[in-house]
């Protein structure tokens, strides 16, 4: 499976601030990026935090791509995918009422939290009582999930990075500072694999009105991992 990371941050490395509002860090060329990516993407993954306080649909916004999967047998919309170690999730998200199948990975403990209160909206799978994303990306694996779209919050960042499940960055930088400590930033404190030792590979870089999006390979092959 290639997992690929998709976050958008500003300068200073935050993913948003610290207000009630979400910070819009990308702009209409960016968001159109994202999009691109989700639609060649077998699943998209967020993680519960970021599902609660931004209540997103994370579908493919473009018909013509949506009608592109179709065309190529696949499904109309990615997997969406989600993690949860307390369970702490409710059935009004508007993640579960819109796209296609919807897979819930939690705890054993977080499992007997939901209940049946996803019934009809998601399958829940318990990955027993410690929930590892190394266990996640096995399970996807064997349900046909070939390519994994990562797309945060900080803790899916760091947890994906920290166990070295990532392939692909695609790092977006938006001009702008925000300099609040209580704001979440893009990856936290975590043994990360290799160190400040370890130098990714800069594939490419691209710009997208003032934005620069920045596309790194965690290792110089970038060849899918099994």
């Amino acid at each position: 499976m290639k997992v690929l990371l998709s976050v958008a941050a500003s300068i200073d490395g935050y993913i948003d601030d610290a207000s009630a509002q979400r910070l819009l860090l990308s702009n209409t060329a960016d968001f159109d990026r994202v999009d691109q990516i989700r639609a060649e993407s077998d699943a998209v993954l967020i993680g519960a935090q970021t599902l609660r306080t931004d209540n997103p649909r994370l579908l493919v916004n473009s018909a013509e791509r949506r009608a592109a999967r179709v065309a190529a047998g696949k499904p109309e919309y990615p997997v969406k995918v989600t993690v949860t170690d307390s369970g702490d999730l409710g059935p009004h998200l508007r993640f579960w009422h819109t796209g296609g199948d919807k897979l819930v990975y939690t705890s054993s403990a977080g499992a007997a939290k939901l209940g049946d209160r996803l019934d009809g909206l998601a399958e829940v799978i318990s990955l027993g009582e410690r929930l590892a994303l190394s266990a996640l990306v096995t399970d996807l694996g064997r349900r046909g999930i070939h390519r994994l779209m990562v797309e945060g919050g900080t803790g899916m960042h760091t947890g994906f990075l920290a166990a070295d499940l990532v392939d692909e960055i695609r790092l977006a930088i938006a001009p702008i500072l925000v300099g609040d400590p209580a704001a979440p930033r893009f990856v936290g404190p975590a043994e990360f694999p290799g160190g400040a030792g370890r130098r990714l590979h800069l594939a490419g870089v691209e710009q997208l009105g003032d934005v620069a999006v920045l596309n790194y390979l965690v290792s110089p092959d970038s060849g899918p991992r099994d």
